[in-house]
């Protein structure tokens, strides 16, 4: 869909040159003084006519102006707009100073279309669809949706995993794929390295309810989990981690969410955890699911709190979750936690199972 641009060619607002002698003389003006575009990203023109040097400012970092001033008499101003990957529409302005004089033009750019919604598909009370894969398409996961991060991490990813993470085959051999209406990760060892699948959302967000439906492995050294992560990510703790569910085969069945945070991680063994019991979570699927807002982070399985983690106003330290964080799942294989008890190949393969990923968000 190509963007469309409807403008009123008119000049820019006139200001009363009688009022001081600043503005005797100066003579500023540009055509269209209104730019309306459609959420895609697009660019358009302005006609600017000016007696004197003149320089425009935007605060906005979706709209990019070329030149941002000139001392001739005609100039054309070539206007960028980036996509609007927000939810709603965005209002924007250009201003030109000449001297004292300060002109604006209006930029308009329309919302983007809101997700299809199944109507199988559950929405929490007070939520919209935002986001979500089915994964009903036979192959690998959508590369518009997720990316793959690979290989053996720093101290096996920070926790001494055993496993490679990869981008979905090994010499042809599947070690993540969509068949039958669910995504498998599986953690299986080739040629004495054990393989598996680290994937992330490409988009992230600010609260809301994450929901997915999963089946977990079973077996001694398995640990897999259903997390997130900050976007902006610099450093950890500080910047906060949301474990929605992780589980390690050699406690099968015990289920369970966490946080971290400078003021409670894993670090020193302070992390604020929560957990339930679920007798068939290896054989079955059960639906996982965070609800988050500024006020306090909860988890459930099948609807039963599992955890629940308020803000205690305290700032940063205790309260990094305020800012956009993505999703993770991954299987690990081994490490401080997965392979306390030791690892048991005899449990390779072992397959990772999820049926979707949800993401919903308050209805404005």
């Amino acid at each position: 869909m190509l963007p469309m641009f409807i403008a009123a060619a008119v000049a820019c607002s006139d200001n009363d040159n009688s009022s001081s002698g600043n503005f005797i003389n100066v003579d500023l003006t540009c055509n269209p003084n209104v730019i309306n575009v459609g959420y895609e990203a697009g660019a358009a023109q302005l006609n600017v006519t000016a007696n004197r040097e003149w320089g425009l400012y935007t605060p906005h970092e979706w709209i990019k102006c070329t030149p941002t001033s000139t001392i001739k008499e005609t100039e054309i101003v070539d206007v960028t707009i980036a996509e609007n990957s927000t939810r709603s529409e965005r209002t924007g302005y250009i201003i030109f100073m000449s001297g004292a004089r300060r002109d604006t033009v209006r930029v308009y750019q329309e919302a983007p279309p809101k997700p299809e919604v199944d109507d199988t598909i559950l929405v929490p009370e007070g939520y919209e669809l935002v986001w979500h894969d089915e994964f009903n398409a036979d192959g690998m996961p959508d590369n518009d949706l997720w990316y793959y991060e690979t290989g053996m991490g720093d101290n096996g990813w920070g926790n001494n995993e055993l496993q490679n993470y990869v981008a979905g085959t090994v010499n042809g051999t599947q070690i993540g794929y969509v068949s039958d209406g669910t995504y498998k990760i599986t953690a299986q060892k080739i040629n004495g390295t054990v393989y598996s699948i680290r994937i992330n959302t490409r988009e992230s967000w600010t609260y809301g309810y994450f929901e997915a439906r999963l089946k977990l492995p079973g077996g001694k050294g398995t640990w897999p989990a259903f997390w997130m992560m900050p976007k902006n990510f610099t450093s950890w703790p500080a910047d906060g981690e949301i474990d929605i569910m992780e589980e390690v085969g050699y406690r099968p069945n015990w289920v369970s969410s966490a946080i971290h945070c400078t003021a409670y991680n894993g670090m020193y063994n302070t992390e604020k955890t929560g957990e339930l019991y679920i007798p068939t979570a290896e054989s079955a699927f059960h639906v996982y699911a965070l609800e988050w807002t500024e006020d306090y982070l909860r988890t459930y399985c099948d609807g039963n709190l599992m955890f629940e983690y308020k803000n205690d106003g305290k700032g940063n330290d205790s309260w990094p979750f305020n800012k956009d964080f993505y999703i993770k799942l991954n299987l690990a294989w081994g490490g401080n936690w997965g392979g306390a008890q030791g690892v048991d190949d005899s449990a390779l393969p072992a397959t990772y199972e999820i049926d979707y990923v949800r993401v919903f968000q308050k209805v404005e």
